[in-house]
C-alpha cells in the first residue's frame, strides 16, 4: 500500500511529463507569419578588402624542362668512301665533346669529320668543283693549320691540304675507285682507237686516183700565187727598173752640162762687159773707148738657158715616164696575184667539193667525228677524276665545339638517314606558352626558374617561336648561370617570365574591385561605415596576380568593394 508522499510524488512526475510533452509540441507547431519569418533571408552585407601599397610584378608562368640547348640532328649526305651499296657503321657516333675535325662516326672504316659551316654538305666534291661548301672546306682547313687558298675551288693546293689532313688522322683520302680507274682507261682507249680510224681514213682519201689531179692543180696554183706575191713584193720594194734609171741618169747629165754650159757664158759676157775696148790717141790720152760689142755673148747665154729649160723639162718627162711605168707594173702584178689566188680558191673548192663526192671523205668526216666524242668524253671525266670528299665523310654544324647527346645509330647497323643528335654545351629551358600569353612574350625578359627541389634561378627568354603544337608556342629561357645545372638536365621546372612590374611601391586594389562606367572611367566603391560606400574615380596601370595599380583619392588600409549586396 503506498504511501501519501509516494502519491504525491508520482502525481508530480505525472505532471512534468505532461509538461514536457506539451513544451516540445509547443516549439514544434508554428504560425504561418512565424514560419514566413523565419525563412526570410538575412541581411545582405558587404565584400570588401584593403587597400595595398606594394610592388606589383606581372609574369606568364612557363612549364618547361631543363635540357642541353639547340639540339640538331645530324644526317650524313649521302655515300661514305668509294661508294658501296650498303653502308654500315663500324664505329657508333660517342656521346662527349665534338669538336672541329673531329670524327663522329666510322662507316664501312671510313672515317665522318665534323667541321663547322652554316652550308650543309649536299654533294661530292670533285677536282674543279666549285662553290660555298668548298670555301667553307678551306677556311676549316685553314682553321685547323693548313695551308690552303680559300678561293672557292677545289683545286690542286686544296686536294694536297685534304691529303695531308686525312693522313694526319690516320686515314687516307678518297683516291679513284677501281671502277673508275677502268672507266678512264677505256675513254683512253676510244681515244686512241678514233685517232687510228682517222689516220687510216685520211691516208685512203690523199691516196685517191679519182683526186690526185685536183692536188696536183691546186698545188701548182699554190705555187704561181707565190711567184706573183714575191714579184709583186719585189716590185714594190724597187722605185725604179734599170732601164728607167739609165733613162734618168741621162737627163740628169744633160741637165748638169747645160747648167755648165749658161753658167761658162754667163762669165764670159760679165767679163766682156766689165772691160772696154781702148781706143788710141795721138795726145796719148788716157780717156776710155767704146764700150764693146756683147751680143754675141748674150746671145750664147740665152741659148745656154733655154737648153737648161730643156734638159730639165726632158728629166721631167723621163722622171712621170718612170713614174707611170712603176704604176703600170704594180697594178700588173697585183692582178697576176688575184688571178693566182682565185686559181687556188678554185682548185681548192674542185678538190674540195670531190672529195665530199667521195665514199672515203665520208669516212673521213664520221672519223672526225667520233675521235672529237672521244676526246669530249674523255675531257669532262678527266675534269672530276682525282682525289674527292664524298658527300657522307663531311658533316657541317652551325656551331663548334658541340656536345654529341645521343646516337641513333650503333655499331654493325646499316647507315640510313639520322646518325645521331648533337646540342650545345649550355642547359637551357624549352617549354611552351599558350598562344594568346605568347604576345605578351619577347626575347630578353627577365625569367625566374624554378626547380622540383625549390632551387630558384635566374635566367631570360632567348628564343620564342617556332612550330606551334596543340595552341602552344615553343620558348626557350637560358639560366644567367650553369652551376649545378647539368646534373638536372631532363627535370622539369617552372618558369616565370616577368612581362612588366612597377618601378616601386604602389597602391593596388583586387581587379574585381575596378568597374568600368559607361562614360570609360574607372571607379571603385570605397566603404565609409558599415553598408555604406562612396564611388571613388581612380586611373588604372599595371595588372598582375589578381590585382590592379591604381591612383586616386585612396589610402592603404581603405576597404573597396569587391562583391556589392
Amino acid at each position: 500500500m503506498r504511501t501519501p508522499r509516494g502519491k504525491l510524488l508520482l502525481v508530480l512526475a505525472v505532471v512534468l511529463v505532461i509538461a514536457g510533452t506539451g513544451w516540445g509540441v509547443g516549439t514544434l507547431l508554428r504560425s504561418p507569419a512565424d514560419e514566413a519569418a523565419a525563412r526570410k533571408p538575412p541581411r545582405p552585407s558587404l565584400v570588401t578588402a584593403p587597400v595595398e601599397r606594394r610592388r606589383l610584378v606581372a609574369t606568364v608562368v612557363v612549364s618547361g624542362t631543363l635540357e642541353y640547348g639547340s639540339p640538331y640532328p645530324v644526317s650524313l649526305a649521302g655515300v661514305v668512301g668509294g661508294g658501296e651499296t650498303v653502308q654500315r657503321a663500324t664505329r657508333a657516333p660517342r656521346r662527349g665533346t665534338l669538336a672541329e675535325g673531329a670524327v663522329i662516326m666510322e662507316v664501312n672504316g671510313r672515317p665522318v669529320f665534323v667541321f663547322a659551316g652554316k652550308v650543309p654538305m649536299h654533294r661530292a666534291i670533285v677536282p674543279g668543283a666549285k662553290g660555298a661548301d668548298v670555301a667553307q672546306l678551306q677556311k676549316a682547313l685553314r682553321r685547323l693549320g693548313h695551308r690552303v687558298p680559300v678561293s672557292g675551288v677545289f683545286d690542286q693546293a686544296t686536294i694536297a691540304a685534304v691529303s695531308r689532313f686525312y693522313a694526319k688522322r690516320g686515314y687516307q683520302a678518297q683516291r679513284p675507285t677501281l671502277e673508275l680507274r677502268q672507266r678512264r682507261d677505256e675513254l683512253r682507249r676510244a681515244v686512241r682507237t678514233a685517232q687510228e680510224v682517222l689516220v687510216t681514213e685520211r691516208k685512203a682519201l690523199d691516196q685517191g686516183k679519182d683526186v690526185l689531179p685536183l692536188k696536183v692543180k691546186l698545188a701548182n696554183a699554190r705555187q704561181d700565187l707565190k711567184e706573183a706575191e714575191q714579184a709583186l713584193k719585189g716590185a714594190r720594194a724597187q722605185d725604179h727598173t734599170t732601164e728607167d734609171d739609165t733613162r734618168l741618169e741621162a737627163a740628169e747629165g744633160a741637165v748638169r752640162a747645160a747648167e755648165e754650159k749658161l753658167l761658162a757664158a754667163r762669165q764670159e759676157l760679165a767679163q766682156a762687159t766689165a772691160t772696154p775696148t781702148p781706143v788710141p790717141s795721138p795726145a796719148a790720152s788716157t780717156t776710155a773707148g767704146p764700150p764693146a760689142d756683147t751680143r754675141l755673148l748674150e746671145l750664147r747665154v740665152e741659148n745656154a738657158r733655154a737648153d737648161l729649160a730643156a734638159a730639165r723639162s726632158a728629166l721631167e718627162r723621163v722622171r712621170e715616164e718612170a713614174g707611170v711605168a712603176r704604176a703600170k707594173r704594180l697594178t700588173e702584178l697585183g692582178k697576176n696575184v688575184r688571178v693566182a689566188r682565185e686559181a687556188v680558191v678554185t682548185a681548192e673548192q674542185t678538190l674540195r667539193q670531190a672529195r665530199q663526192l667521195s665514199p672515203v671523205e665520208l669516212k673521213v668526216a664520221n672519223a672526225r667525228s667520233d675521235l672529237a666524242a672521244a676526246r669530249a668524253l674523255l675531257a669532262e671525266f678527266s675534269r672530276t677524276y682525282g682525289t674527292t670528299v664524298p658527300p657522307g665523310e663531311v658533316v657541317f654544324l652551325p656551331k663548334l665545339p658541340a656536345r654529341l647527346h645521343k646516337a641513333a645509330v650503333k655499331a654493325g647497323e646499316p647507315v640510313d638517314e639520322s646518325i645521331a643528335t648533337v646540342t650545345s654545351s649550355a642547359i637551357v629551358v624549352s617549354g611552351s606558352v599558350d598562344v594568346a600569353e605568347s604576345e605578351r612574350v619577347r626575347t630578353g625578359l627577365d625569367a625566374s626558374i624554378e626547380t622540383e627541389a625549390g632551387r630558384t634561378l635566374a635566367g631570360t627568354v632567348t628564343s620564342l617561336g617556332g612550330r606551334v603544337t596543340q595552341g602552344a608556342v615553343p620558348v626557350t629561357i637560358s639560366p644567367a648561370s650553369m652551376r649545378g645545372l647539368r646534373k638536372l638536365a631532363g627535370t622539369p621546372v617552372t618558369v616565370r617570365v616577368t612581362i612588366g612590374a612597377t618601378g616601386g611601391d604602389v597602391l593596388a586594389v583586387p581587379a574585381a574591385a575596378v568597374v568600368t562606367a559607361a562614360d570609360g572611367k574607372a571607379r571603385v566603391q570605397v566603404e565609409i561605415a558599415p553598408d555604406r560606400t562612396k564611388e571613388v574615380e581612380v586611373r588604372t596601370g599595371l595588372s598582375a596576380d589578381g590585382a590592379v595599380e591604381v591612383t586616386g583619392d585612396l589610402r592603404p588600409g581603405d576597404q573597396v568593394v569587391i562583391n556589392s549586396a
